[in-house]
């Protein structure tokens, strides 16, 4: 008799594979349980991202797909009329790319994202720039040299100041001029041509006797023709002009400080251009006066602009010496006015025509002169710091925004660290309102970390994105801040959003689109391990950070308004519901680099709603809105923004 067939019992087998499979999982975690439980948590994290309501609440990054021929080392950006944004990377930060003259600039089209490769005639890295009235972008300054650390400088050198006695004539000494030393005996040649103003007769204002000549003054960067230790120079000394005849030998002489083999900064570069997005091109406009290496422009309520800061051909801070571009004639004239200011300084125009300076920035120059916050009266000269900033001394690599609306001048300094390459960072957010007539800083909300290159962007709804930042210099010992958090200005408060991908620090910065996302580019961090062995490698990836409003399920359209609206004057749009239409406002676009962006405010604007849309009236006030081209965005009753307008202020 044959046996009956025993059916398996499934039920207990796959519970048996189920146990098997845990006791597994359990062994191999404990041989590799980190590993196993990031897996496991990196898979939940992209799935709690990626869900409707979590985007909803936090907004969504992504990466921008740039092609591997487009990719670049983004210093600067510039969100132009047409919609464009302008990448400038000049040689990058990086030696090679300037040796062989390789100067890059991309223009990306967020429409449609394609990319152009834009010829770049001069090394424009760590230049300034700004919006013009008539929409061309201002790009002024750029590198001449590259810093030589102290160990791989090999001829002693320095700054000569060279004197001209003679009242009647200036006088132009050519590259290559040779200077010796009266006590010293050393001498030193010149790397480039100097002009040498003539001198000037100082008379007695009362009398009208003659006083004293002034003589004028050149500065120009020598270095000793042969390398070694024995040319260097210990003290102050008169040096002689090679080549001078007659009273110009008398008249024509330099003085130098100590020329030795110390470490020799970044040199700057006077030439400026314009770029016209419509022609998509550099034009070549009169260089400045100074050559300026991190130096801000800030356009004035003329249109003209204001030149500040920045490292001379020499690589020394440019003594004050500020100057003026006139966008009708492209020419640059001096202002009359000395005032000192560090690199990147965030000087921002008021509505009263006054300048603000916040204390914010780039980091070169004495860490006792220029960096006081205060009001600067650009016609006196006169300055009247403000008091109260909390960390002071660490200003350096702070960001500051003007706050929403621009009619109220609030402003907040965010994060910032010590001078130099000191770790220091600060928390701090600072809070300053210019309409009070004794202005004083204040405390707000504070960040979760020390946070030294945060970026800031102004965005439809009146809040401002704050993402990025590290907490050492350059992001040393892996301390990039993952965070990003909205602030709101009603509330004063933060909140955090979703974190980004990618740690930003050194050389980055962030640019609201037209249609409300935010593009975050740059990173140039000093190494690229936590332990600070390895070098890091330039950031090229761009992110775009989509924020909560545009995941809702409907946002107000804005269409068929004028092009251009005068001042003062009023502009219609259509809208498909009006009356959801809660508020209205001109957003200046962005030209941002090394978290410096003075360019940014949001203007509110009176309105009144239409049949079929919306009439909104621009303010008559040049200073608070200063001539250009502008973003109109509306928002509805939930904050919601249309995509961005754009409108020519003349």
């Amino acid at each position: 008799m044959s046996a009956t067939p025993i059916r398996p019992d499934h039920r207990k087998n796959r519970a048996r594979r189920i146990a098997i499979g845990a006791a597994v999982v359990v062994a191999v975690a404990g041989f590799n349980g980190p590993a196993l439980y990031r897996f496991g948590s990196e898979q939940y994290h992209e799935y709690k991202i990626n869900r409707p309501e979590y985007k909803a609440e936090n907004g969504h990054w992504d990466f921008l797909d740039i092609p591997a021929d487009f990719k670049i080392n983004s210093i600067h950006a510039s969100l132009l009329h047409t919609g464009k944004v302008l990448l400038i990377a000049g040689s990058g930060n990086n030696q090679k790319n300037f040796d062989a003259g390789k100067f890059e600039s991309v223009l990306w089209d967020p429409e449609t994202n394609k990319y152009k490769m834009i010829p770049t005639p001069k090394d424009m890295f760590c230049s300034g720039h700004t919006q013009l009235a008539d929409g061309n972008l201002l790009v002024a300054g750029g590198t001449k040299r590259y810093e030589k650390l102290k160990g791989d400088v090999t001829k002693a050198g320095g700054l000569m100041i060279v004197h001209n006695e003679d009242p009647d004539k200036p006088i132009t000494l050519p590259a290559g001029t040779v200077f010796t030393g009266k006590e010293n005996g050393k001498t030193f040649v010149s790397k480039d041509p100097v002009l040498v103003e003539k001198a000037t007769k100082v008379f007695d204002k009362e009398t009208g006797a003659f006083l004293r000549t002034e003589p004028g003054l050149g500065r120009i960067y020598v270095e000793a023709r042969e390398s070694g230790k024995k040319y260097e120079t210990g003290t102050e000394d008169n040096y002689r002009v090679h080549g001078m005849k007659g009273s110009d030998a008398r008249n024509v002489y330099g003085i130098a400080q100590k020329l030795a083999l110390d470490k020799k900064d970044f040199q700057g570069i006077r030439e400026a251009f314009e770029f016209d997005p419509v022609a998509e091109k550099y034009i070549k406009v009169d260089p400045m006066n100074e050559a300026r290496w991190y130096p801000t422009l800030t356009t004035l309520k003329d249109g003209k602009v204001l030149a500040m800061s920045g490292l001379d051909e020499i690589g020394q801070i440019v003594p004050g010496k500020d100057e003026i571009y006139d966008p009708e004639t492209k020419s640059w004239e001096y202002t009359g006015i000395i005032r000192k200011f560090p690199t990147y300084p965030a000087v921002f125009l008021m509505d009263n025509g006054k300048l603000f300076y916040s204390g914010s920035n780039a980091g070169y120059g004495p860490a006792d002169v220029g960096r006081d916050p205060g009001i600067w009266d650009l016609e006196t000269n006169k300055f009247d710091k403000i008091p109260g900033l909390s960390d002071p001394d660490q200003m350096e690599t702070s960001a500051t925004v003007m706050l929403p609306p621009a009619q109220d001048q609030k402003f907040m300094v965010i994060g910032g660290g010590g001078v130099g390459e000191s770790d220091k960072s600060s928390d701090k957010s600072r809070l300053v309102d210019l309409k009070d007539p004794d202005p004083r800083f204040t405390d707000g909300p504070t960040l979760e970390k020390g946070t030294r290159y945060p970026s800031a962007s102004l965005l439809p709804d009146d809040t401002v994105l704050v993402t990025g930042g590290s907490e050492d210099y350059r992001g040393r010992g892996g301390s990039d801040v993952l965070q990003a958090r909205m602030y709101d200005p009603k509330s004063s408060t933060y909140k955090r959003v979703a974190d980004p991908a990618v740690g930003r620090n050194y050389h980055s910065g962030s640019v609201l689109l037209p249609d409300g996302r935010v593009m975050i580019f740059g990173s140039d961090s000093l190494y690229a391990d936590k332990a600070n062995t390895k070098p890091g490698v330039f950031e090229q990836r761009i992110e775009i950070y989509t924020p909560p409003y545009l995941f809702r399920d409907a946002r107000p359209t804005l269409s068929d308004g004028p092009k251009t609206v005068e001042r003062g004057g009023t502009a219609a749009f259509r809208t498909k519901d009006p009356a959801s239409v809660k508020t209205a406002k001109l957003m200046r676009p962005s030209a941002v680099t090394h978290v410096t962006d003075v360019e940014q405010r949001s203007v509110a604007l009176d309105m009144k709603k239409t049949a079929d849309g919306i009439e909104v009236t621009i303010p008559k006030n040049s200073a608070l809105v200063p001539p250009g081209w502008y973003m109109v965005f509306v928002t509805d009753e939930d904050g919601t923004p249309s995509e961005g307008v754009w409108v020519e202020i003349p």
